[in-house]
Parts: structure tokens; C-alpha cells; sequence
């Protein structure tokens, strides 16, 4: 039985030539990224003979940190089903996968994906621009129009959030993401402003009705759909979605109005989320989804952008931190917190108690 590489020294000729089936004379493994609930590779390929393998491949492996692994562990299992289970069954551009492998307890695992070089991963703190938005807001509906109002998803093991109209799991994760905004502003309070501080509060407190605002539109969510999760070709022509650990099934527009409230400078959302929304719409409608208007998409947006500092507040109260990470963390608050006082999203949220 192949084992599962610890860290990059166990990334050998041998080991990567049987996870391929192939014979490796050589094999260079450089650190890429800067994961904090992962460790990803760039390993450089010297074959024994003529294959049409490619030269380079992109390996995720867990944190090198114990403590960290062990809290991460689901979503290490979310991401290795998602390239087993389901990457086959959706259309949103992603990298290929030629090997995963995942341990019993969930805290070691593999993958083996290609390596997407020369597209540039986003950067989630310059903020997006509407060409990239575009793209992304497009290749999204990749995931939810094949996966729309399908059941068979709710048995993966792999899940992060609460499914739909799981009143008990809903009322448990708004006890959480109250907790989450208290420490938030308790460790960050100084650099949030007060109208922030006061609609973060309140979004996490409307957390329980909001989850269970509309419980029969749901599709498989990637979860942190964000500009550093998405990597672009130079010419800005294709993109490719990375990083499947926080893998859901909710209402569809929460990734929709996640990604438009965090990765694009305010003024450019407002300018531009009408557009990219019917954009999304779409492409939604071309993947088969019947009985969904614009209007209803729309609502389900002005919805959808809870996922915004519900999202921040769990990230910064509950995982490491560093300095990037509490200035992208600060930057993703500030604008979605904005995005749901402009789109009177607890207002809506209210209309349905």
C-alpha cells in the first residue's frame, strides 16, 4: 500500500513514480505558497523514460504542524473528495488531479495536482478587477448548475457548514459565529471602525435565521470562494479555482455575493455587482437550472453576503494569525460589512422571521 508523504522529503522518485505508475530518475521539490492549514510543493520531474506526463506537478500535503493538522482534518477530507467524488461531476475550471490519498483520521493526505504555472494566483488585499470578477463569477456557476438541488451531496463526509434546514446544526454555528465576533473585536476592535464593529455583531447574531432563510435552493458550495483561491492565466483569458477544504451545501449566492464583497474594492462592487450577478445568472441557466429568475437570484445575493464576515469572524477568532492574515482578515471585514449595510442585507434577513 503506497504511504502518505509527511512532508517533502518523503516525495521521492519512488514514491511519486508509484502514485503516477510511472519510472522517476529524479525529483526536485520546492515550497510554493504560504498556507496556513496546508504545505504546497512544486515538484520538478526527471522521467526514466518517454512519457506524456508533464514535467512539473503542484503536491498539497498537510500542515507541518501537529496541532494544526489535527484541527484541519475535515477539511483535508473535504478537498480530497471533492478531487475524488465530485470534481468529475462539475464544470468549474480546476487543476487536474493525478493522485490523492487521505488517512483514517483524516490528518495526512496527498494530493498530486497540475501544476497551473505561468497563472498568477489573486491577491486578495489589491482587490480584484471586473475583468478576473468576470471570470470568476462565471466559472462558478460551474459548481452550482450541476450540482443544483442534487441530494446524493449530503452524504459527504467532508462537509463543513450546516446543511440546508438543519435547524438544531444552524442554531449551534450562530452560537459560534457570536462568540467568533466577540473575540474578534476584542483582538481587533482598535483597527475595526465602530460601524463595522456594530454590523458585525449583528450580521453573526442574525447567523441561525439567515441559514435558514431559504433552505430549498442549495447546491455544493466551494465555501471561501476569494480572489487568493484563484489562479490566472497572463492574459487573463482562464482562471482555476484552488483550495476545496471548505467545501458546503447552502444556498448557492452565498459564494456569489463572498466573493464580489471581498475581493472587489467597494466602489467597484457597487458599479459592478448587477452585472456580474446577471452574468452569473446566466451561465446558471445554461447548466439546466429552470425556475430561478434574476429577481430571485438577486434576493438570494443581497442574502448570500453573511458569508462575508461570517467567514472573517471564524478565520481570524479560530485560526493562526500572521500579519498578512490579520490585514487581508481586516481588509475582507471592512468591505463586507459595507456590502450588507448598501444591500440592507439584516433588513432582508428580518423580513423572513
Amino acid at each position: 500500500m503506497l504511504t502518505i508523504p509527511r512532508g517533502p522529503a518523503d516525495v521521492t522518485p519512488g514514491w511519486l513514480g508509484s502514485a503516477l505508475g510511472v519510472d522517476i530518475d529524479v525529483v526536485d521539490v520546492l515550497a510554493i505558497g504560504t498556507g496556513q492549514t496546508g504545505a504546497t510543493y512544486r515538484a520538478a520531474v526527471t522521467y526514466a523514460g518517454d512519457t506524456d506526463l508533464p514535467a512539473t506537478f503542484a503536491i498539497k500535503l498537510s500542515a507541518q504542524d501537529d496541532a494544526v493538522r489535527e484541527r484541519v482534518a475535515l477539511g483535508y477530507r473535504s478537498e480530497v473528495e471533492f478531487y475524488s467524488l465530485i470534481a468529475d461531476q462539475v464544470a468549474i475550471p480546476i487543476p487536474g488531479c493525478f493522485h490523492s490519498d487521505i488517512s483514517v483520521d483524516g490528518t495526512d493526505f496527498v494530493l498530486v495536482l497540475a501544476d497551473m504555472a505561468p497563472a498568477v494566483q489573486g491577491d486578495q488585499i489589491a482587490g480584484c478587477s471586473v475583468v478576473d470578477a468576470r471570470l470568476a463569477v462565471e466559472a462558478l456557476a460551474g459548481l452550482h448548475g450541476p450540482s443544483w438541488r442534487d441530494d446524493r451531496w449530503m452524504q459527504l463526509a467532508g462537509i463543513v457548514m450546516p446543511k440546508p434546514g438543519d435547524a438544531e446544526a444552524a442554531k449551534g454555528m450562530g452560537d459560534v459565529c457570536k462568540m467568533a465576533a466577540d473575540i474578534v473585536i476584542d483582538r481587533l476592535g482598535p483597527s475595526i471602525s465602530a460601524e463595522d464593529q456594530e454590523t458585525l455583531s449583528a450580521a453573526m447574531a442574525s447567523v441561525t435565521d439567515w441559514l435558514m432563510a431559504e433552505p430549498d435552493r442549495y447546491a455544493l458550495m466551494h465555501g471561501d470562494y476569494r480572489l487568493d483561491n484563484m489562479l490566472f492565466d497572463p492574459d487573463h483569458t482562464r482562471i482555476t479555482v484552488v483550495d476545496w477544504q471548505t467545501i458546503g451545501i447552502g444556498l448557492p449566492t452565498r459564494d456569489l455575493a463572498y466573493f464580489t464583497a471581498t475581493s472587489l474594492e467597494p466602489t467597484v462592487r457597487a458599479e459592478t455587482e448587477r452585472d456580474l450577478v446577471e452574468r452569473y445568472h446566466r451561465a446558471l441557466i445554461g447548466y439546466g437550472v429552470g425556475d430561478y429568475d434574476l429577481a430571485t437570484c438577486w434576493n438570494d445575493y443581497r442574502l448570500g453576503v453573511v458569508q462575508a464576515p461570517l467567514l472573517v469572524a471564524l478565520g481570524t477568532a479560530f485560526a493562526s494569525t500572521t500579519e498578512r492574515g490579520d490585514e487581508m482578515m481586516l481588509a475582507m471585514l471592512s468591505r463586507g460589512c459595507r456590502a450588507i449595510r448598501e444591500l440592507d442585507t439584516l433588513e432582508l434577513i428580518s423580513s423572513y422571521r
